[in-house]
């Protein structure tokens, strides 16, 4: 699916310049942006659901602990 990105001419120097540094295309620097922030969000939420479930099992614990 074909899409228009438009960017700030800051925003587009910065994904030049990230480019160039990676030795990519700006299309490709901005779908692996794309990929990284979905799975850095992908892995947050595992992270705080994980947590979640750790402070219901053990809260007995954690509330002896002042925790």
């Amino acid at each position: 699916m074909a899409m228009t990105l438009r960017l700030t001419a800051d925003d587009e120097r910065v994904l030049a310049e990230l480019a160039e540094a990676e030795g990519i295309s700006r299309q490709e620097a901005t779908i692996r942006a794309i990929r990284e922030m979905a799975a850095r969000r992908g892995h947050e939420r595992r992270v705080s659901e994980s947590s979640a479930r750790a402070r219901a099992r053990y809260a007995g614990v954690l509330d002896r602990f002042g925790g």
